[in-house]
Parts: structure tokens; sequence; C-alpha cells
């Protein structure tokens, strides 16, 4: 067996160009971690067959693929347009309507049905993430007439979006609710919630959950102005988070999006939740089969900044070269993170990050242990840091001070072991009860794999003492 070149995990999105078997191979053998299916498109028997294809693909290629279902949400929609793509031209007119119509460049249907009630005459409406701008001139009925401020190529379907705007909706929809229904069915228990505003957005869906029996894992994507204002509370009940930066790069100053991109990776490293970061990453490969230059620096200061997921859109849901894509993201974390582990890069994000849990006034047992088990990795030059986990919660606390070595993480839970693929440098395995709680065991496991040989050192972490299940009292170093 062979552990993947990048830490860092990798989270596409899978459409009509990576739909198919060769294609979805291909992207698992050039370093997908995670399987992203957006049901903003696309029926139910159509994601029924991608999760069924990557499960039988990542069987037969010896890969771990998690698959996270993105729930629509309220994300506001223009409605069909009739032939594509449509092309708006600045000082142009164009009728935004609730009507069921047929789209063209003179009329477009908008799926939000309180649009006339949600503007104003001046305000400004941006289309496809702000690359197309009208401005509201009048409102009648179900109708408003707007003025192309900023035009282009519109597809069916894209976003829009209404800064400022009071929009008086549950970003929890029914149809959310009935899609996460669907993919508990199908055995998918990890869901990306769109336009999470407030702590109870993710709490409505976990007990619906509940209700039905399971446990899931919610990742918070962060699209809105509303959800940065509440993001310390949306943090603690969340098990992950999106920085989704297409829908915030709108709904805030563009130019203010670094600096929050920052500080709400900084917050999920602390907490030690997984965060990915969004958005045309890469994507002028949607189009081209190398990215620009400016691509390649966002990568890498996303990984610099500590993110534990990067994430591939259009790029590879429609995009013409997916594979290609994939590789060349894989190939970016790679040299970025060799660079970082080298000191070529800082790492003043990873000492931030462990002199703030170092220096925290309720830190627990398991956040010492995890702390000290980094540092004895440091020290030691050790191959791997070894946890034997049941909840997953102490590699996710030792992922998050980005160690140089690998976290090789045992559980005898599946649905553990698919959520720790989205954490930094973590490698889950999925033994049974018995070997993940003998240490020797485990030993032999590494060395049968051919992950380990006689003399290397490892970092093993254990609850040996404490009688709560999650907590982790115990490290040792052992030379195989």
């Amino acid at each position: 067996m062979k552990l993947p070149v990048h830490k860092t995990k990798i989270v596409c999105t899978i459409g009509p160009s990576s739909s198919s078997p060769s294609k979805l191979k291909g992207m698992i053998e050039s370093g997908m971690n995670v399987a992203r299916l957006n049901f903003s498109h696309g029926e139910f028997y159509e994601h029924a067959g991608y999760i069924r294809n990557i499960r039988e693909l990542a069987s037969q290629t010896g890969r771990m693929v998690s698959i996270i279902i993105d729930l629509p949400g309220v994300k506001m929609r223009i409605g069909h347009l009739q032939n594509e793509p449509v092309v708006l031209k600045k000082d142009g007119k164009v009728l935004l309507t609730t009507r069921h119509v047929p789209g063209t460049d003179e009329i477009i249907p908008v799926e939000y049905k309180q649009l006339p009630q949600s503007v104003s005459k001046g305000k400004i409406i941006f289309l496809n993430d702000g690359f197309i701008q009208l401005k509201v001139q009048k409102i009648s009925g179900r109708d408003v007439f707007c003025k192309v401020l900023i035009g282009g190529k519109l597809l069916s379907h894209k976003g829009l979006n209404l800064p400022g705007a009071k929009l008086n909706i549950d970003p929890i929809t029914d149809r959310d609710l009935a899609i996460v229904d669907f993919g508990l069915k199908h055995g998918v228990n990890i869901f990306g919630l769109s336009f999470v505003e407030k702590p109870r957005d993710i709490i409505k869906v976990r007990e619906f959950a509940r209700k039905k029996g399971f446990t899931v894992h919610l990742v918070a994507k962060i699209e809105r102005a509303t959800a940065i204002e509440n993001f310390d509370e949306i943090l603690k009940v969340t098990d992950a988070v999106m920085i989704a930066r297409g829908d915030l790069g709108v709904e805030i100053p563009i130019d203010e999006l670094p600096g929050i991109q920052k500080r709400l990776i900084q917050k999920a490293n602390i907490s030690g939740r997984p965060v990915i970061t969004a958005t045309q990453m890469l994507e002028s490969m949607t189009q081209n089969v190398r990215p620009t230059r400016a691509e390649v620096n966002d990568v890498a200061n996303a990984i610099l900044d500590g993110t534990d997921a990067i994430m591939l859109s259009e790029e590879t849901a429609i995009g013409h070269y997916p594979i290609e894509t994939v590789r060349m993201m894989a190939q970016i974390a790679k040299t970025t993170e060799e660079q970082r582990d080298r000191g070529y890069l800082s790492n003043d994000e990873g000492r931030h990050i462990s002199n703030t849990v170092a220096q925290s006034n309720s830190l627990t047992i398991t956040d010492v242990t995890s702390l000290n088990a980094v540092r004895a990795a440091q020290e030691l030059n050790a191959r791997y840091i070894l946890t034997p986990t049941t909840s997953g919660s102490t590699a996710r606390r030792i992922s998050r001070f980005k160690p140089s070595c690998w976290v090789l993480s045992f559980s005898a839970h599946q649905q553990v072991c698919d959520f720790l693929n989205f954490s930094y440098g973590v490698q889950p395995f999925f033994l049974n009860k018995k070997i993940t709680h003998d240490p020797h065991a485990i030993f032999k496991n590494l060395k049968k794999c051919h992950l380990a040989k006689k003399g290397d050192t490892v970092i093993l972490t254990e609850r040996r003492l404490s009688p709560h299940p999650g907590d982790t009292d115990s490290l040792g170093a052992v030379t195989l």
C-alpha cells in the first residue's frame, strides 16, 4: 500500500465531465480524497449511480474515497434558459421574473419567488458569482425590470445574489431534508449545508437525522455575511466548515475576502474542525490544460493558511480536463507541503495554532496529548503518529498542528473513517475492534502493508486510564 503524495485533502465535484467510470477512476488515482455530489444539479437516480460507481472504483483501486452530499439550500438561482449561453450586453435591458417562462436574453426566470419583495429601485443584483451585475429600475408584480451594468455569458441555474438584503427564509428547506433522507438510505452520512446563518440551521439537520436513527457529520458552508458574524457559535455545533468563496465574495466586499479566509481557517484549526477552502481554485483549467500562476498561488496560500482540504467545482464537474486538474492540484499540494516541512516556506500558522492551544485556559487531557504527540514526532523524526480512535477526535486534534509526518488513524467505525478523510495528513484505516485496541496488531498490519519496516520510530496515542470513551490520555514512542 502507498500513502497519497499529498496530505492536503482534495474534494472533487462530480458532474457530466467526471461521471464515467474511467474518469472517476482517473481522478481517484490522481489524488481525489472526497467526492462531492452537488444536489443543485441532477436527479436522484443519477446521484445514486455516482455513489455506486465511486464506491466500486474506490474498492478496486484500494483507495479511501469519502462522499459528501452538498444540499442546495435556498440559494437563489435563475431558471432554465432556452438556448445557452445567453449573452447579456452592457446597458441592455433584461426582465427578471418569478413567472414560469422560457429564458432568453430579454427575460430570465428566477427560482426565488420572493425576489420582487426583496429588492427595491436602484438596488444591485448579481448573477453568476457577481460576474454579471444588474440595476433594478422598476418592480411590477412578479417582474423586476433591470438595466445591465456589467454583461456577460449566462448559463441556466446560475446563482443570484442580493447583498445586504434581508431574506426572511429558512436556509434548510424541505427539499434539503428529502435529500438528507436519500443520502442516509444510500449510506452517505456527510452533508454540506448551504447558506448557514445560525447554529439552529445545523441543529435542524442533525435532529432530523437523529430521529431517523442516524448520526451525521455536517459541514457548514460559510457564504453569507451573517455566517461570519455568527461564526464562533456555528463552530461550536458544526463538524467542519467550508469557506465557499463564490457567494461569500459577492455578499461581502471582495477585498476583505483574503483576510476573512485566513481568520476563519485559523479559528477552525484551533477548534479542531476540518476546514475546506472552495471556489475557483483552478477555474481556468475548466477550459485549459494548465492553471494560471495566480491560481497556483491561491491553492498554495490556502494550504499555508492551514486549510485541511481544497475543493474543485466546475473544474471537475463540467471542465474539459478533470483528471489533469486533480493531478495538478495534488502536485501543488505536495510541493507546498514539502517546502513548508523543509523550512523553505514559513509555518507561522502552525506555530500560532500550537502556541494558542498550549496557552489555552481550557486545555483538555486530549489537547495536551495531541500537542505532545506532534512535538515528540518532530523531535524523534518519527515515521508516523498512530491513533486508535472511537470518535476520530484525537486524530483531528493532532491534524490541526499540520505535522510533517502522516497520522495513521485506526477505527472500527466506517463512518468515523469516512469523516477523518477530510482532515489534513490523516490516513484512516477501517479495522475490526480487536485490532484497533491492540498496538502490536497495528504494528504488524503496518509491516504487512509495507508502510513501515524494522527500525522505524512511531508515536502511539492511547486511552489507558480514562473511563470515558474518546479520551486519549497517554502516548508512547516505539521503535519497530
